[in-house]
């Protein structure tokens, strides 16, 4: 546990100093669980948007995308629950003064169990070798089997609790599993009360007659009243779907784990409207898919699973997150959910308009019905974290040296490619300029003669560029480069002429089949 918290501070030390992110108004001493994307980070941030607006709209014909305002009528957050439902269920220790989200205090007790079943498998592996069974052994072992009773019994009372907003209960809960501060490393807890999470202000001239507005907490809402308009003017056919990329605000008051857990921050969000009766279907369609999208990266599969919710929404009737195991335990990456038709009727009630669909294939002179709607919703930012810190390693090289390199996937990572000259004389900078203006309107590229070519390729290895180019003193006799492979760290020579078609075929977008 202490190796993967040194970890984790070393993703946050080399985000910020290789200017991927850096801490908001720093010069100020920083705003609390707000961070800005440095020139890389902005880089990577907008090539992980570009690859989920490919998978969704792109390559589906019926996905259309969307962006619509941060500011919205305020009856929308009334409609959708926001303004009396939006709520943490929030808990003090009266001896460091500090506060927790309740439901997270469980779920981290939770994590803690299933990091004693992770130690108990890890360590049966050892022993069993290439014979190791893990499915056999977590269902056999008995002091598996108990951790994991512990587990389901607290997750059922949790959802029970949860389910019925019994917030008194979840005290008795985090007293009964013995839960302490990590701080005070006491139980001396106040009683839970529920906090809502949405920033209001003032729109108008004159404050006392201005209406109260909200900064939106889900990009969700802005496809819901738009539906219609996008039905409409798309000519679109049930079923289909709204994409949309945009940011979203929560007054979180427990925001930790930099940025896992942001007060501003980007969400990736598509709703799928269905006819009724067909959503189930639908459900495991999208979970499925969004799963394959994930995949697709590289990432190995056992970094995902899949989390069915006990405690569903009360607009839900089937919910699922993709769980990605960050470098402080498995958290939610994306959610999947079956939202029924709750959106779109609590917008036609409150609105007065009818947010239907007229279906002219069902019956024999067609039907309107309220479409079903097949929700994926996920973070830029985590997706971000988890690509990020898995991508960054320390490696031994076979001299006994080492390297910090950041594997990012081609597609996304910030440059392409660098091009550098040898060293900085004899028409090598000239001939490297030549090769950078011929690519730059293709591949996003950087240039670099400073210091030593080994001490440039370690620069580049850190920051995750897939390939970089050398110019020396032979490309200007036999009009070739050296290129080199971040991963495999090997060369080959390159006519310069072929560049363009090498890059384009090892750094090819992703398709997700």
């Amino acid at each position: 546990m202490a190796n993967q918290e040194d970890f984790f501070k070393k993703v946050v030390s080399h985000a910020k100093e290789y200017g991927f992110i850096f801490p908001s108004s720093e010069v100020y001493d920083g705003l609390a669980a707000v961070y800005d994307y440095g020139q890389l980070g902005t880089e990577l941030k907008n090539n992980i948007k570009q690859y989920w607006w490919r998978a969704m709209v792109q390559y589906h014909e019926n996905i259309v995308g969307i962006d619509s305002a941060i500011f919205m009528h305020p009856k929308i957050w009334k409609a959708s629950g926001h303004v009396d439902a939006f709520n943490d269920p929030l808990i003090d220790n009266k001896d460091s003064k500090k506060r927790y989200r309740a439901d997270v205090l469980i779920e981290d007790h939770i994590a803690k169990i299933e990091d004693k079943i992770k130690k108990e498998c890890d360590k049966a592996a050892k022993r069993f070798g290439d014979a190791f069974d893990r499915q056999q052994f977590v269902s056999t072992n008995a002091r598996v089997l108990e951790y994991q009773k512990k587990i389901d019994d607290i997750r059922t009372k949790f959802a029970e609790l949860m389910n019925a907003n019994d917030l008194a209960g979840l005290k008795q809960l985090i007293l009964d599993l013995e839960i302490v501060c990590p701080i005070s490393g006491t139980r001396n807890w106040t009683d839970v009360r529920q906090f809502n999470l949405m920033f209001a202000t003032k729109m108008g001239s004159v404050i006392d007659d201005s209406d109260t507005l909200y900064l939106r907490p889900e990009t969700a809402q802005g496809i819901f009243v738009n539906f219609l308009n996008v039905q409409k003017s798309g000519r679109m056919k049930i079923p289909f779907g709204i994409a949309q990329i945009g940011k979203a605000f929560r007054n979180e008051i427990v925001a930790r784990q930099f940025i896992f857990r942001m007060r501003e921050f980007e969400q990736m969000e598509m709703q799928f409207f269905v006819r009724p009766g067909t959503e189930l279907e639908w459900f495991k369609h999208w979970k499925e898919e969004r799963m394959r999208w994930h995949l697709a990266l590289g990432i190995p599969a056992e970094k995902y699973r899949y989390h069915d919710h006990e405690k569903l929404a009360h607009y839900a009737n089937a919910a699922t997150d993709i769980e990605f195991e960050f470098p402080f335990g498995f958290k939610e990456l994306e959610g999947i959910h079956s939202r029924t038709d709750f959106d779109l009727t609590r917008h036609s009630e409150f609105s007065g308009r009818k947010l239907q669909y007229f279906d002219a294939e069902m019956g024999e002179k067609g039907e309107s019905y309220t479409p079903y709607v097949i929700e994926t919703s996920i973070g830029v930012d985590r997706t971000f974290l988890a690509i990020f810190s898995h991508a960054l390693k320390d490696e031994t090289l076979e001299d006994g040296s080492t390297r910090t390199v950041l594997s990012l996937p081609a597609v996304l990572a910030p440059y392409k490619a660098a091009v550098l000259p040898l060293v900085k004389k004899d028409g090598l900078p000239e001939k490297a300029r030549e090769i950078m203006d011929s690519l730059k309107y293709d591949f996003m590229l950087q240039y670099d003669e400073k210091d030593a070519i080994g001490r440039r390729y370690r620069r580049q290895d850190a920051i995750g560029t897939p390939y970089c180019i050398t110019v020396d003193n032979d490309t200007l006799t036999d009009n070739s480069v050296t290129v080199r492979d971040r991963d495999t760290m090997k060369q080959e020579r390159i006519p310069i002429e072929n560049l363009r078609t090498f890059l384009f075929d090892h750094i090819k977008p992703i398709a997700v089949k």
